[in-house]
């Protein structure tokens, strides 16, 4: 039986990130141009958490709310789901499907190095059928 690939693999590198004192408008824009769903946010270059499309619905949501005021830090996760890049797929998978969560970020000696997300979920999923359960 072959060995259970590690996050690494499937992972996609160098994410896009967004500063904390971003506008909730500019990170939407972004997002929308570059198809996103999760965006890494950064303080002085050190990952704080995330920002999804869900937290800015949500913030969206409220009766007040101004895209062009509010910042990401008024609207990201700060503590958000991370992993090592030689975590195994299985065990990263799990947690997600578990927990629930829409994405991993991958952390090597404190910095970001990847995002794994649930399209990556898929295409590993692919790849890993159509490898090792073909006749």
């Amino acid at each position: 039986m072959k060995a259970i690939p590690v996050i690494q693999k499937y992972m996609t590198y160098v994410p896009k990130s967004i500063g904390f004192d971003q506008t909730i408008a500019q990170a939407s824009e972004f997002m929308r141009k570059l198809h996103l769903r999760h965006l890494p946010v950064l303080k002085g270059g050190q990952l704080i958490g995330i920002l999804t499309d869900r937290d800015i619905n949500l913030v969206m949501s409220f009766k007040d709310a101004d895209a062009e005021k509010m910042t990401v830090e008024e609207a990201y996760t700060p503590d958000p789901y991370f992993t090592s890049p030689t975590t195994p797929l299985n065990e990263v998978v799990a947690h997600m499907a578990e927990k629930k969560f829409g994405c991993a970020l991958v952390v090597d000696n404190g910095k970001l190095v990847g995002i794994f997300t649930e399209t990556d979920a898929y295409k590993a999923l692919s790849e890993l059928l159509e490898t090792r359960l073909k006749h």
